[in-house]
């Protein structure tokens, strides 16, 4: 198809190739994977951009019939040929490809491995734009694939090892969207169940330093931080921060708790 007027391909969607391409159309079999970049604008005099793939590590990848449900997205990449590029206007609302996935349960084995990557990355995306809470959501569903993959493995295997590996750096980031959260006994959990597999797990042990500091297990912090700075010198600035900080709250404790006493007995 060569670059000119839009053309409309049903469902509210019109096309106009910016730059065509002599490659042939593929004919996207269920299972496909496309990928690609692409950039939303919104339809105002401005042309507005809300988002862009290519600010992000990687291209975005589409499961065709899939994993995503879609019917928009599959719409637009159907249409396409590789190494065109096109415009197009939607009169219906068009989501981040991701938005709307298979529950973990009615995955395969394989689509489970291919969503995770994908959820970190937006994951990650929903962090830089502080949204914690949806970030934790992101790296929980994450979380959940691997681990019902791991539960077909015998604990201590090569195969339970290598996805336990992948769940730790997943489960580091749902903890830190748990601090920001305020939710200190979730990071002191999940922190603790990494520590007792990887006791040396120097973000772990500083994430649940903090999580000690914020619900006044001062030794127990204490005891984090200085572990984490023992693995990490690099740390040793942060850290003290970190103890300064705990330290002020609990001489502001000890003033509120003596007026408090004082109180009780005039």
């Amino acid at each position: 198809m060569a670059a000119g007027a839009p053309v409309a391909l049903g469902d509210g969607i019109r096309k106009r190739i910016t730059a065509p391409s002599k490659a042939a159309l593929s004919d996207f079999r269920d299972g496909t994977k496309a990928t690609f970049h692409y950039q939303t604008l919104l339809c105002d005099d401005k042309r507005t951009m809300i988002d862009d793939s290519s600010n992000r590590e990687k291209p975005m990848e589409l499961i065709i019939g899939k994993k995503f449900k879609l019917p928009v997205w599959e719409t637009i990449i159907r249409s396409m040929r590789e190494g065109e590029v096109a415009e197009f206007l939607c009169d219906t609302p068009v989501q981040e490809p991701g938005s709307y996935r298979q529950d973990a349960w009615a995955m395969s084995d394989e689509e489970k491995l291919e969503a995770v990557p994908l959820l970190h990355q937006e994951g990650n995306q929903l962090f830089k734009e502080e949204k914690t809470v949806e970030a934790a959501a992101k790296y929980y569903e994450a979380i959940a694939c691997l681990k019902s993959l791991q539960m077909k493995e015998q604990p201590g295997s090569p195969d339970w090892i290598a996805l336990d590996l992948k769940i730790t750096p997943l489960l580091l980031n749902y903890c830190q969207c748990k601090l920001l959260e305020g939710e200190y006994y979730q990071v002191l959990e999940h922190c603790s169940s990494i520590l007792n597999k990887y006791s040396d797990n120097v973000k772990a042990l500083f994430k649940r330093g903090r999580a000690h500091a914020a619900v006044w297990n001062e030794e127990e912090a204490k005891k984090d931080f200085s572990r984490a700075v023992e693995l990490d010198p690099s740390l040793t600035h942060l850290i003290a921060k970190e103890l300064k900080r705990l330290e002020e709250r609990l001489q502001q404790k000890e003033g509120e708790d003596k007026a408090r006493f004082r109180g009780i007995f005039k």
